[in-house]
């Protein structure tokens, strides 16, 4: 059996903040062994200070050629460009790209909601390195508990050809993000040969459910 429980009482998480001591102190009970905390990458980038003033950014010539067919903040854009390894479309109000560390996702995974502040120039990127900081977060569980808990890191993805976002794991400590399955036989004996099950994006999914998008307040979940 799977419980899906919300950490709450954790507040408005700012730059320099000790996000595993705010983790441990919303977790009422210790975790059981083999459990996963799921932790939204918003407040592991407040919390490693991720945040990007767009007036201080100069958008490069191919950053206004951008802007031009998006129809997006050309300063956006040239962050997005700076984060990214490859654009792969760009139209009217879509700029997918490959962030540098892989993630295929519409504006480099820059985000303006939920930031805690009014200041509408203010941006926030994704973590420099997700699996680092899902890894420093379970180190202080484990030295805290004495028991086995993985972390992993959610962010929020649209799909092609599919309409919604939904949650997905963009880093992962102490689970394998996939399951190698291939060479094992199904019902019918025959040999599973490109079956791969995406464990840590199922888990982020699962407790996307609760973390919400909009005001839900709830940046952890615990399965």
């Amino acid at each position: 059996m799977i419980s899906i429980r919300p950490l709450s009482g954790i507040g408005e998480v700012r730059p320099g903040d000790d996000l595993a001591a705010l983790l441990l102190g919303a977790l009422q009970t210790p975790p059981d062994h083999g459990s996963v905390l799921v932790v939204t990458q918003k407040v592991v980038s407040k919390a490693e200070a991720q945040f990007v003033d767009l007036r201080s950014i100069e958008p490069s010539a191919e950053a206004r050629r951008l802007s031009a067919l998006t129809r997006k903040d050309a300063r956006l854009v040239e962050l997005v460009l700076r984060e990214s390894s490859e654009v792969l479309r760009a139209v009217p109000d879509v700029l997918i790209t490959r962030h540098r560390l892989g993630l295929v996702m519409a504006n480099a995974g820059i985000d303006r909601s939920n930031l805690g502040e009014r200041d509408s120039e203010r941006v926030l990127l994704l973590p420099r390195d997700p699996d680092a900081s899902a890894q420093r977060i379970a180190s202080r569980l484990r030295a805290r508990f004495d028991r086995h808990v993985a972390v992993v890191i959610s962010d929020s993805f649209g799909r092609p050809w599919r309409n919604g976002v939904v949650n997905v794991a963009i880093g992962a400590a102490g689970l394998p993000a996939l399951l190698d399955r291939r060479g094992q036989l199904d019902r019918d004996g025959r040999v599973l040969e490109v079956t791969q099950v995406a464990v840590a994006d199922m888990v982020a999914s699962a407790a996307g459910l609760l973390a919400g998008e909009g005001d839900e307040g709830i940046p952890a979940v615990l399965l």
